[in-house]
């Protein structure tokens, strides 16, 4: 057996069975090794039959003494069995599951592992694990039993069975086979062996086995994540830089231009170009991230660096996820470096005719961007905003612009914060410069959660607020009603639109805007609403980011249950760009109380990176960071929280990667990370 065999190896999973473990992302056999358990149950008390007490948990060996299916008069399924030790007889029932006559026969001995209670006025076994006596050990009973995670049509009863099947010829696989991690590291860190661990998860004897096995496997999950965050890097910095920057004689008139903004640049953003200067002044590539929450100042940053590639006549691209992000940039860009003779170009796939002039020093655009009538000539800086909404073949194809196999520094930005845990793993192979402060002068976005039975008066009190010139974004999940979300806590943009405009606000003038409205007739509502036309603007979430409306203090989110914390912090950001105090109103018809105690951070927190802990906590990476996108492997045993096990397993990949680069000494570990990526790191 190979580790690397396709599950249907394995006897009784033929295609059907196969395509259903696909949903749990199990292929091979050590797929199906790695599907660990997420709890177990303790059947580990056993008891003869007159010990029994109602409620306990325990496990009982016993004789059946008669077994059989009864079909009721509403069409339930019953099974019957009377069983029996050397203390007594009991009764047993099991609802719908008629097939288990095909497996229990009268006087088997079996295993039954469950509760007592009553039936019929009876004590009773009420639907127990339930299991055969053979030969071979109890998997399913009589043990601390785990249970998986399942899916359609594979139960944990199933998936138990399988995976006794695949761990008999694991456990005669040669240490050799099977270990990937060093010797050393195992020790210095007080590991069990790889087959032991994997032969503790699925069948301990006690929750202490459980821990050590826990403590293996988290350990290598963090420790194979960073092996491949550090090999990317390792992999980037090779390539060679498409043109070097000489920062230094242009450092005068770098100063210059900060220094003539119309206002400070703050101690972080300082930092941030601090930095991103030094590594324009290296022999390798940049790859830096700049994060930091709405409005703290990513774009003038950017700006810098921009302008350092234009006083070294290299060409600079910017390429943003919507048309409103790519043209806000383009006007914020324009304003602050074409005075400085920086030619700056707009490309999208409305305005294809801008780029009249091909000695552009900046050209900003969308995916359009990739189009292969786009070309540079000098291409020396790519800026990518918000990088986990491109694929990596986007970014990859944007990269390749520089005409042959340099590759230009490579600066990316994202609104949304990331956690220190996320930072240390999937961003891994990327510097990071953090804005972790506001621009002097800005109040904080004050937030209240608003129930159902106060929205109409949330409503007057917007109605006043509008009155006193204020200016509102009412958000909502959808575009339009669909079959698959026709529950009252959807408010679609569409049908919310005409439910303000006539019977809510019918005194106020309001637009709508969602992402199928053409891209001039969206640039026309934006800047309408911007000069005061519309008092509220009607939209989905295509203003979370590139929409500046300083104008606008009122931002109300239907639904705000639907959205995870980092995208209402997004929204939320799009009011309180000017002195005026300004207000975000989630409503929510949810009555679950950890919506809603979700929903109160929001009350509470204004910190980006306070709330990105919480979120990741609660819903976990998925695509709030585009941590698919960045290559993070799905943790099963470790957990983010633990920022700790999470430094230890950097420290020790860093420090074998600096003895064996290319771990030509290790090839067992090289072959294991080979199987996770499906590339193969090439040796020098």
């Amino acid at each position: 057996m190979l580790l690397s065999d396709p599950i249907t190896t394995i006897p009784l999973v033929g295609k059907s069975y196969a395509n259903r473990l696909k949903k749990l992302d199990i292929e091979t056999i050590e797929d199906l090794l790695h599907h660990y358990p997420f709890r177990y149950e303790d059947f580990s008390v056993k008891k003869k039959l007159n010990e029994l007490i109602a409620g306990e948990t325990v496990t009982v060996t016993a004789t059946v003494l008669e077994i059989k299916n009864i079909y009721t008069r509403g069409g339930k399924r019953l099974t019957f069995a009377t069983v029996a030790d050397e203390t007594g007889q009991l009764e047993v029932v099991w609802f719908n599951q008629p097939y288990i006559t095909n497996t229990v026969k009268k006087n088997d001995s079996i295993n039954l592992s469950g509760r007592l209670g009553e039936f019929s006025k009876k004590p009773t076994f009420v639907s127990p694990e339930y299991e055969k006596l053979g030969a071979s050990s109890t998997i399913h009973t009589g043990r601390l039993v785990p249970v998986y995670p399942e899916t359609r049509g594979v139960t944990s009863k199933w998936l138990r069975s399988r995976i006794n099947a695949a761990i008999q010829p694991f456990n005669h696989l040669a240490i050799d086979e099977i270990e990937f991690l060093p010797n050393e590291i195992r020790e210095q860190q007080d590991l069990i062996d790889l087959k032991s661990a994997t032969n503790q998860i699925h069948f301990p004897e006690d929750m202490d086995q459980v821990e050590e096995a826990r403590k293996r496997l988290g350990f290598d999950e963090f420790f194979l994540m960073q092996l491949q965050a550090l090999k990317r890097r390792q992999e980037w910095q090779k390539r060679p830089l498409a043109r070097k920057f000489k920062v230094q004689s242009s450092k005068f008139k770098i100063d210059a231009f900060v220094n003539s903004l119309p206002f400070e640049l703050t101690d972080a953003q300082k930092r941030a170009v601090d930095e991103i200067l030094k590594d324009l002044e290296k022999d390798v590539p940049m790859n830096r991230l700049l994060e930091g929450d709405v409005g703290s100042g990513k774009t003038v940053v950017a700006a810098v660096a921009i302008y350092a590639a234009h006083l070294n006549g290299l060409q600079s691209a910017i390429m943003a996820p919507t048309e409103i992000l790519a043209e806000q940039h383009f006007r914020t860009i324009s304003e602050l470096l074409k005075p400085l003779g920086v030619s700056v170009a707009l490309r999208t796939g409305a305005r294809k005719s801008s780029i009249l002039n091909p000695q552009f020093s900046i050209l900003i655009g969308t995916h359009a961007l990739l189009f292969d009538s786009v070309e540079f000539k000098n291409l020396g800086l790519v800026i990518i905003d918000e990088q986990h909404r491109f694929g990596v073949e986007q970014r990859a194809k944007l990269l390749k612009k520089t005409g042959d196999d340099t590759v230009p520094h490579l600066l990316t930005m994202t609104a949304t914060p990331i956690p220190r845990s996320l930072a240390l793993t999937a961003y891994g192979d990327l510097d990071i410069s953090v804005l972790d402060e506001m621009p002097p002068g800005r109040k904080e976005v004050i937030t209240w959660v608003v129930p159902n039975h106060k929205r109409q008066a949330a409503y007057n009190w917007i109605r006043e607020q509008i009155k006193d010139d204020a200016q509102a974004f009412v958000i909502c999940p959808l575009i339009e009603e669909s079959e698959a979300e026709t529950m009252q806590t959807v408010k679609a943009a569409t049908v919310e639109f005409e439910r303000l405009s006539k019977k809510v606000f019918p005194d106020l003038k309001l637009a709508l805007l969602h992402g199928r409205i053409k891209s001039r007739e969206k640039n026309e509502i934006l800047a309408d609403f911007k000069n005061g036309k519309y008092d509220i603007l009607v939209s989905t979430q295509v203003v979370e980011v590139g929409i500046d409306v300083p104008t606008a203090t009122l931002m109300i989110i239907e639904g705000g249950d639907r959205f995870g914390l980092a995208s209402l912090h997004q929204l939320r950001g799009r009011v309180g760009r000017s002195t005026r105090q300004s207000y975000c109103l989630l409503f929510t018809e949810s009555r679950s109380r950890k919506a809603h105690n979700r929903l109160k951070a929001m009350e509470e927190l204004n910190d980006g990176f306070k709330l990105a802990e919480i979120d990741l906590k609660m819903r976990g990476p998925g695509e709030i960071y585009g941590v698919k996108q960045h290559g993070l492997m799905r943790l099963k045993i470790a957990s983010l929280s633990d920022v700790k096990l999470i430094e230890t397993t950097r420290n020790e990949a860093k420090g074998l990667l600096e003895e064996d680069p290319n771990l030509k000494h290790h090839l067992a570990l090289k072959e294991k990370l080979t199987r996770m990526s499906g590339e193969l790191v090439e040796p020098n």
